[in-house]
Parts: C-alpha cells; structure tokens; sequence
C-alpha cells in the first residue's frame, strides 16, 4: 500500500462508521428505462492511518439488511438467486490501496459477495477532519464503483418481451460514510 498524497488523516489514527450519518447503496437499470435503487441497514466501516500515512478502509454488509421499498422484492434479493444471505450473510470489503489523484481520492480493493472475491476500484472524495457538537472528530468519505453483478453470482435475469432483460449487469455501489475518531 502507498500513502496517500497529502492526507487530511492525521497518522496513527483510527476512524469508526457513524452509522446514523452513512449510506451504502447501489444502483441498477430495471426495465431498460429508469434506475431501481437500493441500500442495506446493517453496515460496519472503519478507516485506519498508520504510522506512514497509508490509509486501509475496511468494511462489512449484511446481505439480509437489504431496503428496498417492496418485502417480496426483498425476500427475493436475500434468496440463492441473488445475494442468497442464509449462505453468504455478509458481504466484505478491504482496500489494497488509496491515493489522490488530481483531487479525487482512489480506493482499490478487493469485494466478495456471494463468495466471489475480485478487485474494484472505487472513485470520490474525502474531507478534512472537523470537531463538531460533542468534541469528536469527523471526517467523511464518498466513494462510488460500478460492478458486473454476474462476476459475483448474481446472475439472475429475466427477458423482455420486446428485447432486453429486466436488470443490466453493471451496477454502481455508492457509500457516503461519517467517521469519528476512535
């Protein structure tokens, strides 16, 4: 791992998900013609600066806190079909790498969901820490990323009538997540 250019985290320090003030959600084509949206409930994140300044973000989702705002469509997106949560209950991920570039913060890593690990790369920013109400410090992160959903075995599709099937394969991951110092 190489540190990131000119971090606003402070070095040696530990960061903990406010999960009151973070998001994490995906994005995916229905239809053909509009963009279905969804997030999950039950989430873990943290963000840690070592002595060098290279930073590692860690996070975890559990596949059967998925919101969505129809229980049947939840019950199917938690079966084998799609995220099957009985067999996979959490979804993972760990960087391998942040750096900035041209004022955009880049994060590789690795996701495994369903038991199927690949590389991704995510793209956003990240701000300066900040006291707030309470004395603590913050800071925020958002990153997004886009998926083949196939490459992580959900593959489940259905044909149109007319051409086309019912969801695109690619599917853009967003997380907007306040940390606070440990």
């Amino acid at each position: 791992m190489t540190a990131i250019a000119s971090s606003p985290v402070p070095a040696a320090s530990r960061w903990t998900i406010d999960k009151v003030h973070s998001n994490v959600g995906f994005a995916v084509k229905h239809m053909v013609v509009s963009t279905f949206r969804g997030r999950f409930e039950d989430y873990d994140a943290t963000l840690t600066a070592a002595e060098d300044g290279t930073l590692r973000l860690e996070g975890s989702v559990k596949a059967d806190s998925i919101a969505v705002k129809d229980e049947n469509l939840a019950a199917h997106l938690t079966a084998p079909d799609f995220f099957d949560s009985a067999d996979h209950p959490d979804i993972r991920f760990a960087s391998t790498l942040v750096r900035a570039e041209n004022g955009e913060l880049i994060v590789d890593g690795e996701l495994t969901i369903k038991g199927h690990t690949r590389p991704i790369e995510a793209r956003g920013t990240i701000t300066e820490p900040v006291v707030t109400l309470g004395d603590i410090a913050k800071l925020g992160i958002e990153l997004e990323a886009i998926v083949d959903r196939t490459e992580y075995g959900l593959s489940w599709n259905a044909p149109l009538p007319k051409g086309g099937f019912a969801l695109a394969n690619d599917v853009k991951l967003h997380v907007e997540l306040e940390f606070a110092q440990a």
